[in-house]
């Protein structure tokens, strides 16, 4: 089952509410981060304990993510979204009431499903209803979503202080309960256009085709260069800027932001005809350089910051290309959702990897060391870039080949 991708035109209506899903989903991440000294407190967590919670989406990606991605192909991109919405709602309520550690875990675990449902459907359903000319600026669209949440997440600290973490958490629940019925309403219903198939030829195929590995791959190589830098920005900000937490939260905030016009200025150069691995390997070079920049520990502190909002808008790019190349190197057409859920994977153990290494690298040597991760995670990233390039050649070359 999945839905139709006869479209000659693109419902922007639809679209939008599938980005704002991503967006409300995306303060779920952000919230235990703005909530966690809150929530250490009251449920007397130590801190080891309480580190879960920011980890728990994480660990559940890295592992989840491909088979939520062949569920989406078999029952529905639409229906995933709406369950995915629904999961966060209903799981983000009952951690409200959580008197111990316990329970708040297992419902941010639970609640990592209901997130990754999310962002594996949403990408699917636009990518199948999204014109053939104006996929490109859909998907930059919809990439926006993790910065424009996070970013939310992190303003949030008013609010949180006048209704507790508790508080902040119902809302949250009343919030993903409605979209999810706004989006049982406003996006397409689902049609049966194919005959069910073995789950096992589906985990078959996606595994051994070499695309979604790749792009997995890529996907995890930028999650890991970006969240080496902005899991601990605002302490590295904090300390050699001079400024406050709260002062530190707002110029991260601000650089995430930047992310999110990378993204709508990649998708804009790609619907003008860019080659998408020429800006791929331009992507990751630039990143290579700019995240370096951002630890050198002789740089004036300014330069460090303004680095870091380049490395953010440079970054903005590869997600939307990684993603507009899902339909391309899918095994094929019925497994655009299992190869969405191979990159959210790869995405998430980036997530998991990144901030764990950087961590241990600057603990033993200092954060001007980290600067070595973060090149070669880049250099990584640029062979595989090679690989790619030479996939997507290979397919213009058959595509435009005559037929026999």
């Amino acid at each position: 089952m999945r839905e139709s991708s006869t479209k000659t035109a693109t419902p922007w209506a639809v679209l939008f509410v599938l980005v704002g899903a991503g967006v409300i989903s995306a303060v779920q991440v952000g919230k235990a981060t703005v909530a966690l000294a809150d929530v250490q407190g009251d449920l007397r967590l130590s801190l080891t304990v309480a580190s879960w919670l920011l980890s728990a989406f994480a660990l559940v990606g890295a592992l989840a993510g491909g088979p939520i991605g062949l569920t989406t192909d078999r029952i529905g991109a639409k229906r995933m979204l709406v369950w995915g919405l629904a999961v966060q709602g209903v799981t983000s309520a009952l951690g409200s009431v959580a008197a111990g550690a316990s329970l708040l875990l297992a419902m941010r675990v639970v609640e990592g499903l209901g997130f990754l449902c999310v962002i594996i459907a949403a990408p699917v359903l636009i990518v199948r209803i999204a014109a053939a000319g104006h996929r490109e600026r859909a998907l930059s669209l919809w990439a926006t979503f993790m910065p424009v949440g996070i970013t939310l997440s992190l303003l949030a600290a008013s609010p949180l202080a006048a209704v507790g973490w508790r508080g902040f958490w119902i809302a949250n629940a009343v919030l993903l309960l409605g979209y999810g019925g706004l989006a049982a309403i406003a996006v397409p219903t689902a049609h049966a256009t194919a005959a069910p198939r073995k789950i096992t030829v589906d985990i078959r195929d996606t595994l051994a085709a070499p695309g979604p590995w790749l792009l997995a791959g890529l996907f995890a190589a930028f999650s890991a260069s970006f969240f080496a830098i902005f899991g601990f920005l605002p302490v590295i900000l904090t300390d050699r800027l001079a400024v406050s937490p709260e002062t530190a939260s707002l110029l991260t905030a601000a650089a995430v932001m930047a992310s999110a016009a990378g993204n709508l200025v990649c998708g804009a150069m790609l619907n003008k005809g860019l080659q998408p691995w020429q800006l791929l390997m331009a992507s990751f070079a630039l990143l290579g350089v700019t995240g370096v920049g951002v630890f050198l520990g002789g740089a004036p502190p300014a330069a460090n910051y303004a680095l870091s909002v380049a490395f953010a808008f440079v970054g903005g790019f590869i997600p939307v290309i990684v993603m507009d190349a899902v339909p391309r190197h899918a095994p094929r057409s019925e497994l655009i959702g299992a190869t969405m859920g191979f990159v959210m994977q790869g995405n998430n153990v980036g997530l998991a990897l990144g901030p764990a290494a950087t961590g241990l690298i600057a603990s033993a040597f200092g954060w001007s060391a980290v600067s070595l991760l973060v090149a070669g995670l880049a250099l990584a990233a640029g062979l595989l870039g090679w690989i790619f390039r030479a996939r997507e050649m290979h397919r213009r070359v058959t595509a435009t080949a005559p037929s026999t």
